[in-house]
């Protein structure tokens, strides 16, 4: 197969090393990709959020399977414009991406499947939802409704805070994302992810994983992107993992069939967990990031043939053979994230290490500039190792973090705490 993945960062990294390692690959392109991927695939520089743009290269350049990566594509409906077009595609209908794209219906679907989640409100304004707040109290959770690049929740501690967040929401901190604020209560347990495949009828779990949001040691500061995860998680053992089949996914994906919208493609449910009992944070409609660079560590070249069973329907026909081990990624980001940083400065030392099944870094903010590799972003590096307990994968991760020459960058020295 010619595959075409959309995306350039340490999740499209992560899939591009996982299909390459799969023979019924013939030809890999990523588009626009990072100086990491380019080290191992073509890469090429086109519009991916433009449907038209996206098909007319599939065609040009006799694509057999395209894999979308990040959420925007989606939620512009690129992989609809690919299926009208007769091309395979793993990734939801922009109908479908509104499980992430926005907050309030992913709400209302909760609501009509009866899936557990955090009490809310929805709003349209700023005076309203302040009101709301008041008689809530705090701590309580503020979201832009729309995609917000990871950045549109605010985990208000105190009842002044959340109020500043909606200011910020209704002001256009988010853009257009902020236009309707959802409030939530604040869930208590500890939170985890759950992947599964889903092609329509047929659901198949993938994986679990845990990530670390805050960006300093602790789980403190501000949240990021994620500053590493780890997989297996073990908050999400086989009987919470059926409960959230049972109760949140499977109701969620019949309420999606149900009003014509059926979901196709990988379904990421972020949990909140206690005493056994799942509830649902959040929905997003592709492979986290960095969850998804565990994930494909651990699954390796089936992780291809399992994404091509889910495009063309035949989940039912295939299964995951989990070995019994641990993966860990630690990310390396440019000093000052998630605040401001600088972009430019050289990392040295990446074409010393040692890369291979069990130990790859994969480049999320890079760029080749005059025969060097660049920070071009604030998570950079996803140092990603895999061992036979997690604390075998840990150590080999900051073995590697330690070999990496890069001192404007800097990483959490505590990935995967909660677990060891």
């Amino acid at each position: 197969m010619n595959i075409l993945i959309l995306g350039g960062g340490g999740r499209e990294h992560s899939l591009a090393w996982a299909v390459l390692q799969n023979p019924k690959c013939d030809k890999l392109i990523v588009a626009p990709g990072n100086a990491g991927i380019a080290a191992m695939a073509d890469c090429a520089d086109i519009d991916i959020e433009d449907g038209g743009v996206v098909a007319g290269f599939v065609a040009e350049n006799a694509i057999d399977f395209v894999i979308i990566g990040p959420e925007a594509p989606l939620a512009a409906g690129v992989a609809d414009r690919l299926r009208e077009a007769g091309v395979l595609v793993f990734g939801p209908s922009k109908a479908a991406a509104e499980l992430e794209a926005s907050k309030g219906f992913t709400k209302e679907i909760c609501d009509a499947a009866k899936a557990p989640t955090a009490a809310y409100a929805r709003f349209t304004e700023a005076g309203p939802a302040k009101a709301y707040v008041r008689a809530q109290g705090a701590p309580i959770v503020v979201k832009a409704d729309g995609l917000a690049a990871g950045k549109g929740v605010i985990v208000a501690e105190t009842e002044a805070q959340a109020l500043a967040a909606i200011d910020d929401m209704f002001g256009g901190a988010f853009g257009g994302a902020g236009a309707e604020v959802v409030i939530e209560e604040f869930m208590t347990g500890e939170e985890a992810s759950f992947f599964v495949l889903c092609d329509g009828e047929s659901v198949l779990p993938i994986g679990t994983a845990q990530d670390h949001k805050r960006v300093g040691e602790g789980d403190t500061g501000p949240n990021t992107g994620g500053m590493g995860a780890y997989s297996p998680a073990p908050i999400l053992d086989e009987t919470v993992a059926a409960r959230a089949l049972d109760e949140i996914i499977k109701p969620t994906m019949a309420e999606m069939a149900r009003r014509g919208t059926p979901y196709q493609g990988v379904l990421y449910a972020g949990l909140m967990i206690e005493n056994g009992a799942p509830r649902l944070v959040e929905y997003n409609v592709r492979f986290g990031d960095p969850e998804c660079q565990v994930l494909m560590m651990r699954l390796g070249a089936q992780a291809l043939d399992l994404m091509h069973a889910c495009a063309e329907g035949r989940l039912s026909e295939v299964a995951v053979n989990w070995a019994e081990d641990h993966a860990i990624t630690v990310v390396m980001a440019a000093a000052g994230y998630p605040g401001a940083y600088e972009k430019g400065s050289e990392i040295r030392g990446l074409e010393a290490l040692p890369e291979d099944s069990s130990n790859m870094v994969f480049h999320a903010g890079t760029r080749a500039a005059g025969g060097r590799i660049e920070a071009a972003g604030g998570r950079v590096l996803n140092v990603t190792a895999r061992g036979a307990t997690l604390r075998e994968a840990a150590s080999r991760a900051y073995e590697i973090v330690d070999r990496i020459d890069w001192p404007e960058g800097f990483c959490r020295r505590d990935i995967g705490w909660r677990a060891l």
